[in-house]
């Protein structure tokens, strides 16, 4: 969440923008992304509701006037917190690999980076499945600042009025079964699942990675 957020303020910063950075929110302590409804209560709510945890981070303020190059750089700052849980999720798979060759090597300290292990394996399933969420062209998701700039002018404008709508739109989705979210999401899953077949016979055995 922290990495996704930075990366949009980033991004911002690098398009001309730098709203985030002089209100404190290009920064890496979890404590200023976080926002009272989206990532405390309805979480909670969702789930109790739903059975399906449904929130988010505090957006980072943007001002897209400030952009060099309006439509280039709402792109590219909805676009940065995406490919940051891309790469993460890249980067955490890979560090898999090195952590069960040192537990291996290192017996003593197996049990430990078997929890780190399984931290990164969750790590990359999150990041993937935040990647994709955010993909869904539904305002207020970063997939939605894309599809706008591909629309007609006339449309675009109703599109984006839509998404005042569209929490609740999100909502209704997850909580149907075999929504076109979930089909969606499920290449996410095909994709861990190979992942996890490629870094499989380096996890360390465990009563938490078994």
């Amino acid at each position: 969440m922290v990495a996704h957020e930075y990366a949009h303020g980033y991004a911002a910063l690098r398009q001309g923008d730098n709203t985030a950075l002089m209100l404190g929110r290009l920064s890496w302590n979890p404590l200023k992304h976080i926002d009272p409804v989206m990532t405390l209560i309805m979480p909670l709510v969702t789930f109790l509701s739903f059975g399906v945890a449904f929130g988010g981070a505090k957006p980072v303020p943007v001002n897209p006037r400030l952009y060099r190059n309006y439509r280039r750089g709402d792109i590219i700052v909805s676009l940065a917190g995406i490919v940051t849980n891309l790469v993460l999720a890249v980067v955490l798979a890979v560090l898999i690999v090195p952590l069960g060759l040192a537990g291996r090597a290192m017996p003593v300290l197996e049990s430990s980076l078997a929890i780190i292990q399984l931290m990164f394996l969750y790590g990359v399933t999150i990041n993937l499945v935040l990647a994709a969420f955010n993909l869904i062209p539904i305002p207020p998701l970063d997939g939605s600042h894309v599809m706008k700039h591909l629309l007609p002018a006339s449309w675009a404008a109703n599109y984006q009025r839509f998404g005042r709508y569209g929490i609740i739109v999100l909502i209704l989705l997850l909580w149907i079964p075999n929504s076109p979210i979930s089909l969606w999401i499920k290449p996410v899953f095909i994709l861990t699942n190979e992942a996890m077949r490629l870094v499989g016979p380096f996890v360390l055995p465990s009563p938490w990675t078994t």
